[in-house]
C-alpha cells in the first residue's frame, strides 16, 4: 500500500471519525513524522495492557488458559491469546480494555437483509403479531400482554440487528 502524500510504502495507517464518518489514511514513517503523527511502538493490545491500572497483579499472575498454557504475561508480551479458551480465562482483563476500545465487550452482529436467517427472523415478528391480533381479539389480554412485550423484545433486536 503506498502513501497517501508520496509513492513510499505506507507503514501508518491512520483511521478517524469525524462527525460520524469514516476516514481512512495511509502514511509511510516519514509523511507522518512531518504532520506530527506518532507510532508508539507498535500500539498493541500488549502494550494497553501495560498501561491500564485496571489489572491487578495477584490476579493476572495466577492467570493460566489450562487448554493451552498460555499466561498472562504471554498475552501482555505479545498481544495475542492461545486459543478460544483464553477468551474465558482472560475475561477480567479484556473486558475493560474492549469496553474502552468498542462500543461494549459482545458482538451482535447483523443479520443481512435477503439472507435466510433475517426471512426467519422477519417471519416470526409477523407470527407474533398475528398471534397478538388474536389475543385481543379472543379477549385474552394476558396472552396478549406477553405477546406484546416479546413482540418488542424481538423489535428492539431487530432495530440492532438492522
Amino acid at each position: 500500500m503506498k502513501c497517501h502524500h508520496c509513492d513510499n510504502q505506507a507503514t501508518v495507517h491512520l483511521t478517524q471519525i469525524l462527525n460520524g464518518q469514516m476516514h481512512k489514511m495511509d502514511l509511510c514513517e516519514s509523511c507522518a513524522q512531518a504532520k506530527g503523527v506518532t507510532n508508539p511502538e507498535n500500539l498493541s493490545i500488549g502494550s494497553l495492557m501495560e498501561k491500564s491500572e485496571l489489572e491487578s497483579e495477584s490476579l493476572s499472575g495466577s492467570m493460566v488458559c489450562e487448554s493451552c498454557g498460555t499466561t498472562h504475561q504471554d498475552f501482555k508480551k505479545g498481544g495475542r491469546l492461545g486459543c478460544e479458551a483464553c477468551y474465558h480465562v482472560f475475561r477480567p482483563v479484556l473486558d475493560p480494555l474492549l469496553d474502552g476500545m468498542h462500543a461494549g465487550t459482545k458482538h451482535l452482529g447483523k443479520i443481512p437483509s435477503g439472507s435466510e436467517s433475517r426471512v426467519r427472523f422477519e417471519q416470526s415478528i409477523d407470527d407474533l403479531r398475528r398471534e397478538l391480533q388474536d389475543a385481543v381479539e379472543k379477549e385474552d389480554y394476558e396472552k396478549a400482554a406477553e405477546l406484546r412485550d416479546r413482540l418488542r423484545d424481538l423489535e428492539n433486536d431487530a432495530k440492532t440487528l438492522a
